[in-house]
């Protein structure tokens, strides 16, 4: 006579989280969300509630708002299993700059069912089965919701083997500490990229540049366009990030370019036709390289336990180490409205006016005349490329470092500001 057999094991469900998301917790009643949530999260980060109740969903999302708003993983133990209601935490996690993931626990209707026998319910057995039918018929679109992703556990096998962990996002370098070297626009000026990295005290050889013992470069972005050897300055520059001699985050030449990389239409204009042909230039494999480099760099950095922000056109202290496609934009573009001025380009909101945030955060993408201090802020596009010099901050020192343009090789629409 043998005894029962034993459940086969299930595989171990890998379960990923970003360190700052909105996990909604998404089950009918008995499929052991609770559970689930005390095994794998703190008891702070947990909100439930008895969403049925008039107001109460509400109520919850509110207090979820109020988390992440001061950056805390937030967990909704919430049945929401109807589009509607998913939708109203996807659209809260936008809100706030941050994912949403959904963890699905859907367990067969009759485990459900023995779940619900066994304990007193203020709720009829009927609705464990209109909960489970509308979650069924509903989960399939749950990354057309919004969620960036969606895993489902169906067994309690699957449940036991689930491993929850917690990625940091990429812009989130809070562990590097520096000295930091932070270099603003380069704008394919590489003649004065390696004379100021040589002033820095960078030993350069060719495409390779090694920084002083203990010190990192930190690119500001606009690598490219109306300089003379754009993709001499990418060389140099992927060279020192993959040799983990510097940083770098994208700008928005950087970022057009690597659309017209992937076949994109764009308009070919400010440098972008020589920044295409050097690349031709240089082989299909660099251009592949180039593009992939270019796609892989975070819209921004948090650095030194977040005392310090890099971002190609500065950041707002509510979008400082979050991700989405507005925090991205405002990194990459500045504070734009859509509006353009009587030249035709974009009219930029003076954030950096307005920054009050203890980060101290260094960015370029306007040009000025001399390095521009504000409010824990420092600009210091200093328009190599139009005829003025190419710039650096050390950190902490916070001393400005410039060199000189070789030459003028573009055209400002205006004369740079010089305060």
């Amino acid at each position: 006579m043998t005894g029962p057999e034993t459940p086969p094991q299930a595989p171990t469900t890998d379960i990923r989280l970003p360190e700052l998301c909105l996990v909604a917790l998404i089950g009918a009643a008995g499929a052991g969300k609770s559970t689930f949530a005390a095994r794998h999260f703190g008891a702070q980060e947990v909100l439930s509630g008895d969403v049925t109740q008039p107001g109460a969903f509400q109520s919850l999302l509110e207090q979820a708002g109020e988390r992440l708003a001061h950056g805390r993983l937030t967990v909704l133990d919430a049945a929401a299993v109807r589009p509607e209601e998913r939708r109203r935490m996807v659209a809260l996690a936008r809100a706030h700059d941050v994912e949403a993931v959904a963890l699905v626990l859907d367990p067969p209707r009759a485990l459900l069912e023995a779940r619900y026998a066994e304990k007193e319910r203020d709720f009829p057995a009927a609705v464990i089965g209109q909960q489970y039918a509308e979650l069924r018929r509903t989960q399939g679109g749950l990354n057309r919701e919004g969620f960036g992703h969606a895993w489902v556990l169906r067994t309690p096998q699957e449940v036991e083997a689930a491993r929850v962990t917690r990625a940091a996002l990429p812009v989130n370098r809070r562990d590097l500490t520096g000295p930091f070297d932070l270099i603003g626009d380069v704008h394919g000026c590489l003649g004065e990229l390696r004379a100021l990295l040589l002033k820095l005290g960078y030993e350069v050889k060719g495409d390779q540049a090694t920084p002083p013992p203990g010190r990192t470069a930190a690119f500001l972005g606009d690598l490219v366009d109306r300089g003379p050897d754009s993709a001499g300055v990418l060389r140099l520059v992927m060279n020192m990030v993959a040799s983990g001699a510097a940083l770098c985050v994208p700008g928005n030449h950087d970022e057009k370019l690597a659309r017209a990389l992937e076949g994109k239409k764009v308009q070919v204009l400010h440098g972008l036709d020589a920044t295409l042909t050097g690349l031709e230039a240089a082989g299909p494999d660099f251009g592949a390289e180039v593009r992939t480099f270019l796609e892989g760099l975070p819209s921004h950095l948090v650095l030194d336990g977040g005392r310090l922000v890099a971002a190609h056109a500065g950041l707002p202290e509510r979008y400082q180490g979050r991700e989405s496609r507005r925090v991205r934009r405002f990194a990459l573009y500045g504070d734009v409205d859509g509006r353009t001025d009587d030249l035709g380009l974009p009219v930029r909101g003076d954030w950096a006016a307005e920054y009050r945030g203890e980060a101290l955060v260094v960015y370029g993408h306007t040009p000025v005349a001399q390095a521009r201090r504000l409010n824990r802020t420092v600009n210091i596009d200093t328009g190599c490329a139009f005829g003025g010099a190419l710039s650096a901050l050390r950190y902490p020192e916070l001393e400005v470092v410039s060199v000189p343009a070789h030459a003028q090789y573009a055209v400002a629409s205006r004369p740079l500001p010089t305060a």
